[in-house]
């Protein structure tokens, strides 16, 4: 991941840069190292001083400023894991094309090995204009990445393609972009959040599953090179970009829109919570109150873990199981009564643990071991459960 990376960021003058600030404090918290180049320009938009308090690294802007025991603008892109330009500019965009090493950052591109990769900010007009387009088809042509720009509100008071990706989107490229591709050519269904059965017009029988575990596991197979079918319940924690995600409401919405996608997949992780029970008669109109308790028969509903479990070829098949009580005992019952290969077992009285929260304490429990591990993010356990693919 970021942690320990290397960053070479470099800053050029656009009114975004002071975006650039929060990147550097997001960068910081994960732990990655920075050294920092702006370009003139910049400096008259944000003060040097504040990239290094945000950064805590020095920041270069001056290829000129005194007598340097190394040369910089070549040993800054040696030392870096990747170059990150942050805003890009349209004047950098067309110095970097063309070759123009007129300043510290220009000078530093040139001399760059690693990838270099670059977030544009301008005017929706100077983004569109054919000299810019060029210039950024050259540089991709180059092997330069591209962070597309967003549309919305520019500092020139119109709307339009040209704001700079927000900060924690550039974050989560670089996570991407530093993680290992190891799930490469692997295809993972992923369900996520709860589903829900109808009562009547209006009301529904549901569970507390907010989706985290689910969207958190699609999230890092995406990273890691896997194309990822996210099949979502009603929920939506966070976004999730590149990913093929399909929302569903039902159990049987859930297990028909896995079937479209089970025959060529490499692996099923049921995150989801779908509900065990479901109304036997829907009323097609809103149940009116009558001064006497409702009384209602309630149905099993289809098991999708046992329906996939009884189907699967060669596919990895991962379950969950959600207790209250005799945790492991439940979980493997789970695991041969739905002919999975592994059930993911936590239980939902320990704090920590669970629907809604940040934080998961799971066991994994396959046929012939029992695997517990500590306290962890969801994000963290979510990487547990990808190892166990092959």
């Amino acid at each position: 991941m970021i942690e320990n990376k290397n960053i070479l960021l470099g800053v050029t003058g656009g009114i975004a840069s002071y975006k650039v600030l929060e990147l550097c404090s997001r960068l910081k918290k994960k732990n990655a190292n920075l050294s920092i180049i702006m370009t003139p320009a910049a400096t008259e938009f944000i003060s040097p001083l504040s990239f290094e308090t945000m950064g805590r690294c020095k920041v270069y802007t001056d290829m000129w400023e005194g007598h340097h025991e190394n040369v910089h603008h070549i040993e800054l892109p040696k030392w870096a894991d990747v170059m990150l330009i942050a805003p890009a500019t349209a004047s950098t965009i067309g110095k970097m094309a063309n070759g123009i090493s007129d300043n510290f950052l220009t000078a530093s591109y040139l001399a760059c090995e690693k990838d270099v990769i670059i977030a544009p900010s301008m005017n929706t007009q100077m983004l569109l204009n054919p000299a810019t387009q060029k210039n950024i088809e050259t540089l991709k042509s180059y092997g330069v990445k591209v962070i597309a720009p967003e549309s919305g509100v520019l500092a020139c008071n119109t709307i339009g393609d040209g704001r700079m990706e927000e900060p924690e989107n550039i974050v989560e490229y670089l996570e991407d972009y530093f993680t290992i591709k190891n799930l490469k050519g692997k295809k993972i269904i992923v369900s996520a959040g709860p589903t829900i059965e109808p009562i009547d017009f209006v009301r529904y029988v549901t569970n507390h599953s907010s989706g985290k575990m689910g969207y958190n596991i699609a999230n890092e197979a995406k990273k890691r090179g896997a194309e990822v079918v996210l099949v979502s319940g009603p929920v939506e924690p966070f976004k999730i970009k590149g990913i093929n995600r399909i929302e569903v409401r039902t159990n049987e919405e859930m297990k028909n829109a896995i079937e479209e996608n089970f025959d060529d997949a490499d692996a099923l992780i049921m995150a989801a919570a779908p509900v065990d029970y479901k109304s036997s008669v829907v009323s097609d109109k809103k149940i009116k109150k009558s001064g006497q308790n409702l009384q209602m028969d309630f149905i099993e509903n289809i098991d999708i873990l046992k329906y996939f479990g009884n189907k699967k070829t060669n596919q990895t098949v991962i379950g969950f199981a959600a207790e209250t009580d005799d945790l492991i005992a439940n979980a493997n019952k789970k695991l041969t009564k739905k002919n999975a290969d592994y059930i993911i077992a936590n239980d939902l009285t320990k704090a920590g643990a669970g629907f809604n929260t940040d934080t998961n304490i799971a066991s994994i429990i396959s046929h012939n071991e029992v695997k517990d591990l500590e306290k962890m993010t969801k994000t963290e356990l979510a990487n547990h459960i990808l190892d166990l693919i092959r």
